[in-house]
């Protein structure tokens, strides 16, 4: 094929309008974008007609975690064990499988999140992403978090998720357990040294890991600070998994840049996301889909009890006009559904069109991409996929993607 493509079908979404057109004619010259609807198109050209079909540019996964769950594994608790059975070779290659089922999903972009096992100090998620940007495996564009950053006992600390004995599983700095503000300096330097493109940290209680209380604040006011002073000045981003609204509150203040989840923001709390700009991941389609049957009692209530809060938490936070990017914690979610975050977003109060801004627009600007991810406009990344219908009618059109092209590759189609 040229290295121009011309992709036409019936219609495209313009995100930044609000607003679906027709028809749809993208030019694509290498990896991105030369024109969209041109008043002439090149010669010679590749040409692909995709017909009665809707281009979108990719959606994007801000909440995702690559090197869990995925084939042969039984429920989503059992998808996401946190367990010594697989060495971080076996994870990796297990990685490969669960990236491609998401870029043909039709998330071409992603956070992996934080790693939550035993490496020896091996940053997983980097290796993935220079895997996939050397063309050696397919899968999305990854934003890797290495390690995340969690105290001694706390929600991404990996013995906390199956009540392991003391020394079963001996943990290092590296690895991502950092207790008072040196270690946590140094732990967060580590990950950047060796290839982070963000800082995940663990700023409060979980559901499904026996950390205690989902809503307690687990690291201090002035560790926090310490880890948002180290990414910061090394120009990364901080994403924080908070539950609890002291928490959220303490992360606010300390500047760090995403709420993970959310989920137990009070109406206060959420103005102040507002006021100070910090974006929310909500991952809310957690409420139907995370499978907590083969979890403990205990978690099990934690998540009746959390996850019904955390449904209205987020349909308070779309009145109030906080910065919403999308995410599922895959697997918790299995990987592939990820489109059914989308629809919750829907059912919680957005419009299909401010749920499809979610996954592209926003969520380029919280990774500070929006200059060349998230639309279909000359100069992008050539990012882009197709669903049947109307998803701005019917925001599940995005669970049936059936065009994948990323960077002007094309992966999947008809």
């Amino acid at each position: 094929m040229s290295e121009t493509t011309v992709l036409r079908a019936d219609r495209w979404v313009d995100v930044e309008a609000g607003e679906v057109r027709t028809p749809a004619v993208v030019v694509v010259d290498g990896n991105r974008i030369a024109a969209v609807n041109p008043r002439d198109v090149p010669s010679p050209a590749g040409e692909i007609d995709l017909g009665d079909v809707t281009l979108l540019p990719g959606l994007m996964d801000m909440e995702i975690n690559l090197v869990l769950g995925g084939p042969n594994t039984a429920s989503a608790v059992r998808r996401a064990v946190h367990g010594v059975q697989d060495d971080p070779v076996f994870r990796t290659l297990r990685a490969t499988v669960n990236a491609r089922t998401t870029l043909l999903a039709g998330f071409t972009t992603v956070r992996n999140l934080g790693l939550m096992v035993k490496t020896g100090g091996y940053l997983l998620d980097v290796s993935l992403q220079r895997a996939i940007d050397a063309g050696w495996v397919v899968g999305p564009r990854i934003v890797p978090a290495a390690h995340a950053v969690t105290p001694t006992g706390g929600h991404l600390d990996p013995t906390m998720f199956q009540r392991m004995a003391p020394h079963v599983l001996p943990l290092s700095v590296e690895e991502g357990i950092a207790n008072g503000v040196p270690q946590v300096r140094e732990c967060v330097r580590y990950q950047i040294k060796h290839g982070a493109q963000v800082i995940k940290i663990s700023a409060s209680g979980g559901v499904m890991s026996h950390s205690g209380a989902a809503g307690a604040q687990q690291y201090s006011d002035e560790e926090l600070a310490a880890i948002v002073d180290e990414a910061h000045r090394a120009g990364l981003r901080v994403a924080a998994h908070a539950h609890g609204d002291a928490g959220i509150r303490a992360c606010i203040r300390a500047g760090v840049d995403c709420i993970e989840h959310g989920s137990l923001a009070s109406d206060d709390t959420i103005q102040l996301m507002v006021e100070h700009g910090t974006f929310l991941v909500p991952t809310s389609y957690l409420a139907e889909g995370l499978d907590v049957s083969m979890a403990a009692p205990e978690l099990q209530a934690k998540a009746a009890e959390v996850l019904p809060q955390a449904k209205q938490m987020l349909g308070k936070a779309i009145k109030a006009g906080v910065k919403i990017a999308c995410g599922t914690d895959a697997p918790a979610v299995p990987h592939g559904k990820n489109a059914k975050e989308l629809w919750a977003m829907v059912d919680r109060g957005m419009t299909p069109m401010q749920a499809l801004q979610a996954a592209t627009m926003t969520s380029a600007e919280l990774i500070d991409r929006g200059h060349e991810l998230g639309r279909l406009a000359p100069g992008y990344l050539a990012d882009i996929i197709a669903v049947p219908g109307d998803p701005s009618e019917d925001i599940t059109k995005t669970q049936d993607v059936r065009f994948v092209m990323k960077g002007g590759q094309v992966y999947k189609q008809p």
